[in-house]
């Protein structure tokens, strides 16, 4: 029996940014049967195949090592409900979203950014998953962006390209960091007060390089997530883009504290922390519910990302 913990190993594994996919089949009675999954994989064009790999705590479990055909549905961009009715609901899964049977009687998503219908070309047993292999009998491409995800949650491909869309002339560009250490936030105190570590850039586009080689540079090692709010500081006429990230290593920077996260000074730092933004964070960090606010200081929308349970 191994000796690695369980649980940082799938914390270790969820750093692994994925799409997220819908998988479905008919089970022997006739009734629908689906999970949401991010061991996805395209494995040969030549044939065509692909796998998935349901796990043996699933109810459909037996359904899926048993069914001769099985279907892929690639989520698309604004699909998070889906992912976590079929990741967590014990209801009826089906009756709750919109969706139609290929010819095999297997279920197609409506709206998914792609869907392919396969029948069962090899299985595997895998530990405490089945390696399904299926072979492409027919797919439909609605070239539209998927839906990814990582350990904090989903993300968009789109919503982080519009936080680098080009800002406005005689604007400072400032990239920053919400830096998480076990509950409590870093904080920089220098001569201009206590802020997030932060930096001046020239270019919007590059400000996950920019803080990654920032937080370096001050004797912070940590690890970007996706961004997690880019607005236009118009009084200040800064725009700023900042990340969540996690330390990976004990900070080397002597003017770095750290802060609980409910504390509520975190309202009080210094730009370029807006008071709206690190209450909005207090309260997602708390519920576990992150989102991409993407608009200015006074008002903008938080494009929701929710964790799975993949």
């Amino acid at each position: 029996m191994s000796d690695l913990d369980p649980k940082e190993l799938r914390a270790a594994l969820a750093s692994y940014m994925t799409g997220v996919t819908i998988v479905t089949a008919q089970s022997p009675g006739g009734e629908p049967v689906g999970f949401t999954a991010n061991s996805f994989t395209s494995v040969s064009l030549n044939p065509p195949l692909l796998l998935v790999c349901p796990g043996n705590h699933l109810s459909s479990f037996d359904a899926f090592s048993n069914a001769s055909h099985f279907a892929v549905n690639i989520l698309a961009e604004g699909q998070e409900a889906i992912s976590n009715i079929f990741a967590s609901s014990k209801g009826d899964r089906f009756g709750q979203v919109s969706w139609q049977a290929d010819e095999y009687g297997c279920p197609l998503i409506d709206g998914a950014a792609a869907q392919f219908s396969c029948n069962q070309h090899q299985s595997v047993d895998a530990g405490d998953h089945l390696i399904l292999i299926g072979k492409i009998l027919s797919f439909h491409n609605a070239a539209k962006p998927g839906l990814g995800y990582c350990r904090d949650g989903y993300f968009s491909l789109n919503q982080e390209r519009r936080s680098e869309a080009p800002a406005p002339r005689d604007t400072t560009i400032i990239a920053a960091a919400l830096v998480e250490l076990d509950g409590q936030l870093c904080v920089i105190k220098d001569t201009q007060g206590v802020h997030i570590p932060s930096v001046k850039i020239g270019d919007r586009a590059g400000a996950r390089s920019a803080i990654a080689q920032h937080l370096v540079s001050i004797g912070i090692e940590a690890e970007l997530g996706p961004v997690y709010s880019a607005f236009d500081d118009t009084d200040n006429a800064n725009h700023v883009t900042v990340f969540r990230a996690r330390l990976s290593k004990e900070p080397k920077a002597a003017n770095c504290e750290f802060w609980p996260i409910s504390t509520p000074m975190l309202t009080e730092l210094k730009e370029p922390a807006n008071p709206d933004m690190m209450r909005r964070y207090q309260h997602e960090y708390r519920n576990n519910q992150f989102g991409l606010y993407i608009g200015d200081a006074q008002r903008g929308e938080v494009h929701p990302a929710e964790p799975a349970q993949v």
